[in-house]
């Protein structure tokens, strides 16, 4: 199963970063990809400052043929429409798309083209992943760990459960 992570903590064109994050799934229903199940919508503290914005954020499953390599293109291109500005590490953004999961596969890539690490290294401490996934695939395992979600979840620091709702 493939799993992306779309958050936003500022407004785009397309509105505020509710209505971004809703426009943004738009572009993951077309010949190539198809949406099997969305989250609900969650409200969470910026990582790492906690004084930026508030995120939204949703997790999606889809379907596709594209290789990792061919979806991280895709997904740029996405974040680029959304005119995502990449000046610093951690900045607010109008659209954020990871690669959470590609089929259970851990995948390295570094080029002058790309660099993509699936899953993220710290999918697992972070909550505004883990609960939409946990919504939509109850049975899923990290590849990193192992783990299955509920104990991921389980596992989180309290303040990090605290800081994330459901909208």
């Amino acid at each position: 199963m493939i799993f992306l992570s779309l958050g936003s903590n500022l407004p785009s064109k397309f509105g505020n970063s509710k209505e971004t994050l809703l426009k943004c799934y738009d572009f993951f229903n077309n010949a190539d990809i198809q949406i099997l199940e969305k989250s609900s919508l969650y409200e969470s503290v910026a990582v790492p400052n906690k004084f930026d914005p508030k995120f939204i954020n949703s997790v999606i499953s889809i379907k596709t043929n594209f290789s990792a390599e061919q979806l991280m293109q895709y997904i740029l291109e996405v974040e680029k429409k959304f005119e995502r500005k990449r000046e610093r590490l951690n900045a607010p953004r109008t659209c954020d798309i990871d690669i959470v999961d590609f089929n259970g596969e851990i995948i390295n890539i570094s080029n002058n083209k790309i660099s993509l690490q699936i899953p993220h290294p710290r999918l697992e401490q972070r909550s505004f992943v883990l609960y939409p996934i946990s919504e939509i695939a109850k049975n899923w395992k990290s590849p990193l760990s192992g783990k299955r979600i509920d104990q991921l979840i389980e596992d989180l620091d309290l303040e990090i459960k605290k800081s994330i709702t459901i909208i």
